[in-house]
């Protein structure tokens, strides 16, 4: 075996995990594919014969990619924020490809992730190696162009961010299937007190930019009208009473969830937050992008 073929075998043995670095850095999988591709074009043309932890070595690489990728991405944003939702991960109870399933496993909710959507790059990005893969702070300080204690001080001032969402789901996959059903159910019925009975008093309703411009577009037609984030039982009871009546149920990023899917064809996605028995945040995609990473074929139609 020639010096390139241990290492594509080397790399290969990683990419899972790259890909679980990246996409939770991102929040997107079509850039998170993107960074483990660059992060394999820089392992081959780099000399790694005095490399001694290839793993630590690409997840490094992989970093700096990612970091790069959000620095430019805020750089050259211009629409609101929250008005931009991460990729979802989806798959119906059972099991898509493994390679999603991987995702699934290693996964964080979308509702995490739009709370990182909001963290400056370096923020994110320590905050991520460090609770989330143990990566150590004076091997992230480097990626950042930090001292330890200065990444230490990022991750810190993340977390905080992140505690005060309290964006941390119920752990059992049960009752939360239990709640989202039930509260599809309410809302296919029309059954305003069964809704506002599921929704914590402080839910938040996000809702894409794609999603945005097809309520525009079908209000004509009684579709709802909807905003980039909506506050509170009573107003999201409104949204959804009487609606979602083709919606399935569904995983999202490994939590209840829900997707319309007309003829197979993904169109929108729910994903749903449940804490304390609780729905505490729900948002819906419709990005045709995003949309497109999904694998949904074993969905009924």
């Amino acid at each position: 075996m020639n010096e390139h073929d241990w290492l594509a075998e080397r790399f290969e043995e990683n990419r899972t995990h790259l890909r679980a670095v990246a996409y939770r850095v991102l929040g997107s999988l079509s850039e998170a594919d993107d960074a483990v591709q660059e992060t394999w074009l820089r392992l081959s043309r780099s000399d790694t014969s005095g490399v001694e932890n290839l793993s630590g070595w690409l997840t490094t690489v992989v970093a700096r990619v990612c970091l790069d990728m959000l620095r430019s991405r805020k750089s050259r944003r211009e629409e609101p924020l929250g008005a931009h939702l991460p990729e979802p991960v989806v798959s119906r109870e059972g099991g898509t490809d493994p390679e999603h399933e991987a995702l699934l496993a290693d996964s964080v909710g979308l509702a995490l992730l739009v709370v990182l959507e909001t963290l400056a790059p370096a923020e994110r990005l320590a905050f991520v190696l460090h609770d989330m893969f143990a990566v150590p702070f004076d091997e992230i300080a480097p990626i950042v162009g930090r001292s330890p204690t200065a990444a230490r001080q990022l991750a810190s001032r993340a977390r905080r961010r992140v505690q005060a969402t309290a964006m941390v789901p119920d752990a059992d996959l049960t009752p939360q299937r239990e709640i989202v059903d039930a509260f599809l159910a309410a809302s296919r019925e029309g059954d305003f007190d069964a809704l506002l009975a599921l929704l914590d008093p402080d839910v938040v309703l996000r809702t894409d930019h794609a999603a945005l411009y097809a309520s525009a577009s079908r209000q004509s037609k009684g579709a709802p009208k909807l905003a980039p984030e909506v506050h509170g039982a009573a107003a999201v009871a409104d949204t959804f009473s009487g609606r979602a009546r083709f919606a399935q149920p569904a995983l999202v990023n490994g939590a209840a969830g829900a997707v319309w899917a007309p003829g197979g064809r993904p169109r929108v996605v729910f994903g749903f937050m449940v804490r304390r028995g609780k729905i505490v945040a729900i948002d819906i995609l419709a990005d045709p992008a995003s949309l497109r990473q999904l694998d949904l074929a074993v969905l009924d139609g």
